[in-house]
């Protein structure tokens, strides 16, 4: 499919873009309620899903309807963390095919990049995918806008 995205309408009413030419009146509703962590989540995913949920519950962008989309984003988080503790402990790369004289000096040796570091790049760019669809990176936060209660207007009772 080529072109942008479809921006489902409780965004663009968000974002403060909606328009009623624009608009389905169609579109499924999503739930009102928080989603919950799904059982096959790790301790460690679970909690970065609790993570996300507190975030954007307060722009009302979340519902139990985003819990499969939640818990890609938390389980690609914790992948991160995994691999980034991997690469921190080994090193980004590693010596493989070393060959020895008699006399036990290197010949030669091949040095390869750790695969952690390409599964953490691979999870990171994947994560940051999902976090932008919630509106979680500087560019997608921009076009959000939470609905906050207008103030009272102390002049109200003079204008009669």
């Amino acid at each position: 499919m080529a072109g942008r995205k479809k921006i489902p309408d409780h965004l663009k009413v968000v974002a403060g873009t909606d328009r009623p030419d624009r608009m389905n009146p169609n579109a499924p509703k999503a739930a009102v309620s928080l989603p919950d962590a799904p059982e096959w989540l790790s301790a460690r995913a679970a909690e970065i899903f609790e993570q996300l949920v507190s975030v954007i519950s307060p722009m009302g962008i979340g519902s139990s309807s985003d819990a499969a989309m939640l818990a890609l984003a938390a389980s690609r988080l914790e992948e991160v963390e995994i691999c980034t503790a991997l690469i921190e402990d080994g090193g980004r790369t590693f010596v493989s095919n070393v060959a020895y004289d008699d006399e036990g000096r290197i010949l030669s040796q091949q040095i390869k990049g750790h695969p952690a570091v390409a599964q953490r790049s691979e999870a990171m760019r994947h994560a940051q995918s999902l976090l932008a669809e919630f509106g979680l990176s500087p560019a997608a936060r921009s076009k959000v806008s939470v609905n906050t209660p207008d103030e009272e207007n102390p002049f109200a009772a003079l204008a009669g």
